[in-house]
Formats: C-alpha cells, sequence, structure tokens
C-alpha cells in the first residue's frame, strides 16, 4: 500500500491511498482517520489493520477514485507532504562516501563511522519540511549546499518502521565543514528537509536492503550532476539506528527518521536559486524540488 496526500479544500492535507494499482483520495474522515498521521496512530494504539479501514472506508463511500500515473494523481489533485511529522531525525555518517568526504584530518567522521553509537540529530520540524514539489532551501549564508539524497523511515512511537519514503536532507556542507559545532545550522532552517511523494507500507516495500536511489540536479534543463546509492551499503541497520534515537528520548507515532546519504554531490556542483533536485527509488517513486535562497 502507498500513502500520499492531497491538498484539499479544507484546513488541512486529505489522506490518498494505492492498493492493487488503484488510487483513491478520502472525500471525509472515516473511523476516526482523515490523514496518514491518523492512520498510523489508529494501526499503534488501537490495532487497526489499514487494509480493513480501507474496504470498510471504501463500503462508505468515503473515497473518491483518481487516476493514479506511478508517481502522481494523474488528474484533480495536487500532492502534498505525504505526512505531517511530529518531528524529522537524520542519521548521519552511514555510508563510507559520506565520512570520507566531510573527514579533513579532525577523525571525527571516521571515528563515527566505526563506533558503536551512531551520529543522530534533530533535522526538522514539520513546518519547515517540503513536499513534492515544493521549494527547498539554499542557505544565503552558505557557499556549498548540498542536496542529500536518503531513504527515511516513518516510525510507531516504540520505534517500529511504519512505512518508508524519499527524503532529501539538504544541508550546508561548508558550515559544517568549517566547524562540526556548526552542525544544527548546517541542518535546520526553512526548506531543509523534502521527502515524499509517497509512504510505501513495509509490506509492498520489500526488502529494504537493495534499494537504489538515485539523484539529479538540473540546471537550466541542463543536467550538472547524477549519482546512485545503494541502500545495501548502508553501515548500520535501520532498527539499531531507530533503537538509538529511542534512548532517553521518546518519539511519537508518525516521526520520520531519515537514514543517511551515499550520493555525494561535488564541490563544483553546489544547489543554486532555480535548480531543480530529483530524487527517485523505483518502488517509492519520484521527489522533486526547486531550489530557492532563503
Amino acid at each position: 500500500m502507498k500513502l500520499f496526500q492531497v491538498h484539499g479544500t479544507g484546513p488541512g492535507p486529505r489522506l490518498g491511498v494505492v492498493a492493487d494499482g488503484r488510487g483513491r483520495v478520502l472525500e471525509a474522515p472515516y473511523d476516526g482517520v482523515g490523514s496518514s498521521l491518523e492512520l498510523f496512530e489508529a494501526q499503534v494504539e488501537r490495532g487497526l489493520v489499514a487494509g480493513d479501514w480501507l474496504a470498510a472506508a471504501e463500503r462508505a463511500g468515503c473515497l473518491r477514485p483518481v487516476e493514479w500515473d506511478g508517481i502522481a494523481p494523474a488528474v484533480g489533485a495536487r500532492l502534498a507532504m505525504p505526512l505531517t511529522p511530529p518531528e524529522v531525525w537524520g542519521a548521519g555518517v552511514t555510508y563510507r562516501r559520506s565520512a570520507d568526504f566531510r573527514e579533513e584530518g579532525t577523525g571525527i567522521y571516521d571515528r563515527v563511522y566505526a563506533a558503536e553509537r551512531p551520529e543522530l540529530f534533530f533535522k526538522a520540524s514539520a513546518w519547515r519540511c517540503a513536499g513534492p514539489g515544493e521549494p527547498i532551501g539554499r542557505r544565503r549564508d552558505s557557499a556549498f549546499t548540498a542536496a542529500e539524497p536518503e531513504l527515511a523511515v516513518v516510525l510507531s512511537r516504540t520505534g517500529a518502521v511504519l512505512g518508508y519514503t524519499l527524503a532529501n536532507d539538504v544541508s550546508a556542507w561548508d558550515i559544517e565543514r568549517d566547524n562540526p559545532l556548526y552542525l544544527p545550522q548546517s541542518k535546520i532552517y526553512r526548506g531543509c528537509f523534502a521527502f515524499g511523494p509517497v509512504i510505501v507500507t513495509p509490506d509492498e516495500i520489500g526488502e529494504p536492503y537493495a534499494l537504489t536511489l538515485r539523484c539529479r540536479v538540473v540546471r537550466g534543463g541542463r543536467e550538472i550532476f547524477e549519482g546512485e546509492a545503494s541502500t545495501a551499503q548502508l553501515k548500520r541497520p535501520i532498527d539499531e539506528i531507530a533503537g538509538y534515537l529511542l534512548r532517553s528520548n521518546e518519539i511519537r507515532t508518525g516521526t520520520i527518521l531519515s537514514t543517511g546519504t551515499g550520493i555525494i554531490q561535488p564541490l563544483a556542483a553546489g544547489l543554486e536559486e532555480g535548480d531543480e533536485v530529483v530524487v527517485s527509488c523505483a518502488p517509492i517513486g519520484e521527489l522533486r524540488n526547486p531550489v530557492v535562497t532563503v
């Protein structure tokens, strides 16, 4: 099952579901569920079975069919963030290439890569996030802001993986490289995180350590960067990273954890105003975001 959300006429986004190759959008809340977050909360707190809920909502006439082109609704709906997350957290230095690029003789990144404890950092609140087609931010005080294409997971309050999505952990790398204590300024600002276009449930994603992530940066209609990485290269299992996140730290159901990047945008190709970043992975789809200076 794939979950998405669309902008509606009401105060918040409406839940959409793709199952059996068919797309549907919820016209009105059903059984206390009107959004993807409420669906996940009902699964965790009430034991709701998503497939049963979908069938019942369809019988009740609460769902409207939409054409689905494999990435987005073909007509009649504009994609929003597929979830309004309580928090977004990130993991760093989980791929060898990420450790090598960040290392400048300090030794700290190599030590984190080899250490038992992973790097974890708070990344964003919901209002700092972007959904499909929405702008991501390039810091105006950064000379090298880069895309970080990643696999992200949606977690329950107990750390169980509820779904998978694509993420772009946009980061001002020059600020972090200048001094690691500047990491929060490198990572947290308006438009610093994009995710979507859908959330794919674990039963449909297959093997999460056999996914190929791709990234393209397009400038003026010309591709200036292309890269790919496999989640088989992840240093740490996702449940191990999630386990550390929950140590002495409560999270709420719907929290997003981004698992780190293995695609390194070179120094000569930092993001500029007007660029478009395209992150893709076959089972999840394609996440496109324009770049603005913030």
